[in-house]
């Protein structure tokens, strides 16, 4: 099969001539019954079911001639596989997840919850990024390096698929979470960086201070967009975690410290967004997408390689079996 692929032709105006093989049939057809007299017998039951090698070469002998024929036809319109190589030079920016997975990220004012449509959506986002590095970062009330910036995008997309809350302290430690992706960052060569923050509550724990993690990412040019996500009023959150581990839940208000994520992302050159539903968070995504182009210069090259030899070769074959066929082993006298 690797000899059809990429193929292309070079004189594909030969290819027309197949149109020829419909009427050679008809013709063969109709000489093949001028060609054998017709013998009148009293019965056929004797010879009904007798058949031989001899008759069956014959009666699919044409075919022989039509496969040699269309194999010589695609010789002439000169099949070629096509080499593409690409030469690919990219200013690659580094991209640093850092997602909130306090217990109430499992609210359910998003379905599933914000938690699973955050980690579809970002998922989808990674994607999109074919020549960054991407590394992600957790936090709830402490905070955690997931995955250190990687060009393997698959690894990166496990650990987004597999994240949970409940196996970091709970809380909401902004300035850990911005801190980490930052500390991650700040030696990287990368013409761009940029942080993704997503939240969806109020800073609450930890021991750096969201707006000094921030100054810290303005420091090292660090871009930082944050994303506050949850509806407005209330919503079905957890409130409590029975002994099991298993979360209770209860209406709760929204509360997303809106004024702080706004003044991190204006602190840093990048932008604050609010997400109030699936769609919004997926808008978000593709604005940031947009917003932060890769720079690349693509040279491409094709080489050619010609393969009628192939078809040229089988050509000759089915034409020389079936003059053989017919004129030796199926010979037949008038």
């Amino acid at each position: 099969m690797s000899l059809l692929r990429n193929i292309e032709f070079a004189n594909p105006w030969f290819l027309l001539l197949l149109l020829l093989i419909p009427i050679f049939a008809f013709w063969n057809y109709k000489s093949k019954q001028k060609r054998y007299v017709e013998i009148p017998l009293p019965s056929l039951e004797g010879i009904v079911d007798v058949k031989s090698i001899r008759s069956i070469l014959l009666k699919y002998l044409p075919i022989f001639r039509i496969l040699a024929f269309s194999l010589f036809v695609i010789a002439l319109a000169r099949p070629q596989t096509s080499l593409k190589e690409e030469d690919i030079k990219a200013e690659g920016i580094d991209i640093f997840l850092a997602i909130d997975l306090s217990s109430s990220m499992l609210a359910r004012d998003f379905k599933p919850d914000r938690l699973e449509v955050s980690k579809a959506v970002a998922i989808d986002f990674v994607g999109k990024r074919e020549f960054d590095r991407v590394g992600l970062t957790v936090f709830a009330g402490e905070s955690f390096t997931q995955c250190p910036l990687t060009t393997d995008h698959k690894v990166v997309n496990d650990f987004l698929g597999a994240l949970n809350c409940g196996f970091l302290e709970d809380g909401t430690a902004i300035g850990m979470g911005l801190a980490s992706a930052v500390n991650r960052l700040k030696d990287s060569k990368a013409k761009s960086k940029v942080i993704i923050l997503l939240t969806d509550g109020v800073n609450n724990s930890g021991y750096v201070r969201p707006i000094t993690a921030a100054e810290i990412a303005k420091e090292y040019n660090i871009r930082v967009y944050t994303i506050g996500v949850g509806s407005s009023g209330n919503a079905l959150t957890p409130v409590s975690r029975r002994s099991n581990g298993e979360y209770v839940f209860g209406m709760a208000r929204v509360q997303i410290d809106e004024a702080l994520l706004e003044n991190i992302a204006t602190m840093t050159g990048g932008k604050y967004y609010r997400a109030t539903s699936e769609q919004a968070l997926q808008n978000i995504y593709d604005e940031i997408n947009t917003l932060e182009k890769t720079e690349m210069q693509v040279t491409t090259i094709k080489r050619y390689s010609d393969e009628f030899r192939i078809f040229l070769g089988a050509g000759l074959l089915f034409f020389l079996l079936e003059l053989l066929l017919k004129y030796v082993f199926l010979r037949s006298i008038p």
